[in-house]
């Protein structure tokens, strides 16, 4: 199936059959990372049916997200760069991840087609330090043989705001540019020699869309949606893969949850065809809640995607949770919560 014929398809999976006990007017509110927008809108949508549960989720980026839950004016936060032990303990909050995401590298290139461009991680880092400006830089035109590359600026764009997004984005170019790495670091906002900044994956999608030479980094789903071009990318293997649930799923079959904080570290992992950026996405839940009831209602919320929400996420192009994974996260909440 077509990547974009999953999206098309993914109002057909709101029809839920209703289960568990309705609660009616139960209310939750979150804020933070874009990168799972998608899918959290799809299953706030599909959870007010079957359970009765309204929850209202704010994208405002992963930094944004962090503060909110620090200073408790949301139920929960979202962050797609996780937060340390011990940032965990002085927040008093516990985190767990909720789905698998990958991010793609977009472009808008007179001529050049979805998946026909490839590029490698250096020659990105080296785009967004500034070093390669034109798309039919000798680098470029090696190994895209025959495809017409025109004489053309690059213009990168990037999140201007403190995003989760940019912290995934600057982890893969600061694992494959040792020059990225000394320069620039990896962070939630970190200053790029090169391009223009827009907000949220929003603001990037609809800058590459119109702007003739532009390439950015978006999570995939915001790629399908907007019928942005995409390119291939070349893996730790140095196989040249397209962006698809095959790669996507090779590289989440690496994951190691064992960390603290569910942490998984699933950059340029190894494999024949893993798409080299995948990441999994966090919630940040108070584990002092100032009301016990709806941080009951949060765990409730992601218990019941958790049981119903992989076809959705799947539709979207997320990658869910490893069962074992779910159930370790149930565990935490146990331990953390009694119940």
């Amino acid at each position: 199936m077509n990547r974009r014929t999953f999206l098309l398809g993914a109002g057909a999976a709101l029809s839920l059959p209703v289960s568990g006990v309705r609660a009616q007017g139960a209310q939750i509110t979150g804020a933070g990372a874009t990168f799972p927008n998608p899918v959290y809108q799809k299953w706030a949508e599909a959870a007010r049916g079957a359970i009765g549960m309204q929850v209202n989720y704010q994208s405002v980026g992963s930094g944004a997200g962090i503060n909110q839950i620090r200073n408790r004016t949301v139920d929960f936060g979202a962050t797609d760069a996780p937060l340390t032990a011990q940032q965990l303990t002085e927040g008093n909050l516990l985190q767990f991840p909720t789905v698998m995401g990958s991010l793609v590298a977009i472009v808008n290139i007179p001529g050049i087609e979805n998946d026909q461009l490839k590029l490698t991680g250096p020659i990105l880092a080296d785009i967004y330090l500034g070093k390669i400006t034109r798309w039919n830089d000798a680098r470029i035109v090696e190994i895209n043989p025959g495809l017409s590359l025109p004489s053309l600026a690059i213009a990168p764009a990037y999140r201007a705001d403190g995003s989760g997004t940019t912290f995934v984005w600057v982890s893969y170019l600061a694992a494959v540019s040792q020059e990225w790495k000394d320069k620039v670091g990896v962070g939630t906002s970190v200053r790029f020699p090169a391009g223009t900044g827009a907000r949220g994956n929003e603001g990037v999608a609809g800058t590459v869309r119109q702007v003739r030479g532009a390439i950015g980094y978006v999570e995939n789903a915001y790629a399908i949606s907007n019928r942005l071009v995409t390119t291939q990318i070349r893996n730790k293997a140095g196989n040249f893969v397209k962006p698809d649930q095959e790669s996507f799923l090779a590289a989440a079959s690496a994951a190691d949850w064992s960390v603290p904080g569910f942490a998984a570290n699933v950059i340029d992992q190894a494999g024949p065809n893993s798409w080299p950026i995948v990441a999994p996405t966090f919630i940040l839940l108070p584990t002092n809640p100032t009301d016990a009831t709806r941080s009951a209602n949060v765990r409730r919320f992601f218990d019941w995607c958790f049981a119903n929400g992989d076809n959705l996420a799947k539709e979207l192009e997320y990658i869910p949770l490893p069962e074992a994974t779910k159930t370790a996260v149930r565990a935490a909440w146990r331990a953390q919560f009694g119940a």
